[in-house]
């Protein structure tokens, strides 16, 4: 894989929690990049493919591109792309621990089995172009209840985002145009209830009663990723979830997921997110403050240095 330059938010350096750029990359130049954002790319003009993590996907305007925090993320463009960049960080907005009134995680974000795009047409994209804008005002000029202000305007564009999104998967798995085989919704519902006990592909063909290569090329056409990619990422979900909202030890997490081996399960994540698990807990702890993590055991230790100064929206949309 490429070398990944990577942005880490970190308030203790004056960090914003929610930023807004120009997007724009030139065909014979590859945009890759990594960071602890979640990130909404708004595609305006330009085509090309872009990758998330292993997962490789056309894109076109006018549409809405979603990357969650750790991913590998790389465009390269056949016309030149021009589009706006938005990105915020958990501290402002936790959506997976928000999911229950924004409704975005695991349709805009952590789908593994979708494509994390959204397309606009007409206007919707007048309801894009017009909420960017009320952000990117809020954040050039500030004043009173900034916080509260991008708060809301965020959660609308998501809460857009995920029903038209909604419409979309409806249209593209109803009666005139099924084009999902129903494989692959067994197989979603099969990885769900085994991706910890069962790693390899072969042991979901064989509870397929199908052929392992010809359930890969399935996998491979529809969601542009090899079987041993999508079990990872189920895999990988799990472990990210734990790490970051439970005090269990890896070694724990990694034999829940199926894995005697820490050091193994160790090199798999850091593969994945650029980082070792240890890492990833302790820093993303560290810059918030603790709130992230829910188990009813005692908190380690976080000097007050290190204490996220971010408060208002950020602690309500983590707790």
């Amino acid at each position: 894989m490429d070398r990944v330059p990577e942005t880490l938010y970190d308030p203790r350096g004056g960090d914003s929690s929610v930023k807004l750029a120009e997007l724009a990359i030139d065909p014979g130049s590859a945009f890759i990049a990594r960071s602890n954002y979640f990130t909404i790319d708004w595609i305006q003009a330009g085509h090309g493919q872009f990758w998330a993590d292993s997962a490789c996907h056309p894109f076109a305007s006018s549409s809405l591109l979603f990357f969650v925090p750790y991913q590998y993320i790389r465009f390269v463009p056949e016309t030149p792309v021009r589009g706006v960049t938005l990105q915020f960080h958990a501290n402002f907005l936790c959506i997976e621990t928000y999911h229950e009134e924004v409704g975005c995680n695991g349709v805009l974000f952590n789908d593994i089995f979708g494509i994390p795009a959204v397309e606009l047409e007409g206007k919707h994209e007048s309801e894009v172009a017009d909420l960017l804008s009320q952000i990117r005002g809020e954040l050039d000029e500030g004043g009173l209840a900034q916080s509260e202000l991008l708060l809301s305007y965020l959660k609308v564009l998501l809460i857009r985002a995920t029903r038209l999104k909604r419409e979309q998967q409806g249209e593209m798995t109803g009666p005139t145009r099924d084009r999902i085989p129903p494989v692959l919704e067994s197989l979603r519902q099969l990885i769900e209830v085994n991706y910890r006990q069962f790693h390899a592909p072969a042991d979901y063909a064989r509870l397929l009663d199908a052929d392992p290569k010809g359930l890969g090329k399935v996998v491979k056409a529809h969601l542009h990723k090899t079987l041993t990619e999508l079990i990872r990422e189920r895999i990988l979900k799990h472990a990210k979830w734990e790490l970051l909202h439970t005090l269990k030890p890896v070694k724990q997490i990694a034999h829940e997921l199926g894995y005697a081996d820490e050091l193994y399960f160790s090199r798999l994540f850091k593969r994945a997110t650029g980082h070792s698990p240890l890492f990833f807990r302790e820093f993303e702890t560290a810059i918030r403050g603790g709130r992230n993590l829910s188990m009813t055991l005692p908190l380690p230790s976080i000097p007050e240095d290190l204490q996220d100064p971010d408060n208002g929206a950020s602690s309500a949309a983590e707790s």
